[in-house]
């Protein structure tokens, strides 16, 4: 099975677990571009689970689509624990039940030795739970991070629900 059936087979079983907790999904992107609400969206009838997403890709964007701080993104970077978990709560307030939000650097430059290339933050929010977000440090090229990071942010919403 190839990366891209990995993830619609991932998003299927995530639609289904959402769908039986009537819940939505809405999701916040940047270093994916929509990969993870393209996903979710390839398979029919997902409108019953996946409310919609943000992509953020800009810092402007994080601020006024997701209403992320300027003083997060100053002090930490839009690549860190901080940045998605605002982007998190920020997605939800566009609707939904559950967020992912997803923050990056996905090559091939960009990187910093702190923050090098591979390295995403990906962060789940449960509407009056808390967010919970994690450090993932991948390997490949461009669209290797980012198969990747859609494949754990898929992954990790399982979590939400145990």
């Amino acid at each position: 099975m190839n990366q891209r059936q990995n993830r619609v087979v991932l998003a299927t079983e995530v639609g289904e677990l959402l769908k039986a907790h009537n819940s939505m999904l809405v999701t916040a992107e940047s270093c994916t571009g929509g990969l993870i609400g393209a996903t979710c969206t390839e398979i029919a009838g997902s409108s019953s689970w996946f409310y919609g997403g943000v992509i953020s890709y800009a810092n402007e964007a994080k601020v006024q689509g997701l209403s992320v701080q300027q003083d997060t993104l100053a002090s930490f970077g839009a690549v860190s624990e901080q940045t998605v978990k605002e982007m998190c709560a920020g997605a939800l307030l566009l609707g939904g039940d559950v967020a992912i939000a997803v923050s990056g650097v996905a090559g091939p430059g960009g990187g910093s030795i702190e923050k090098p290339v591979g390295c995403v933050y990906i962060g789940w929010l449960r509407k009056g739970k808390a967010a919970v977000v994690t450090r993932f440090q991948f390997e490949g090229d461009r669209e290797s991070v980012r198969e990747q990071a859609v494949i754990e942010a898929l992954n990790g919403l399982k979590a939400c629900f145990k």
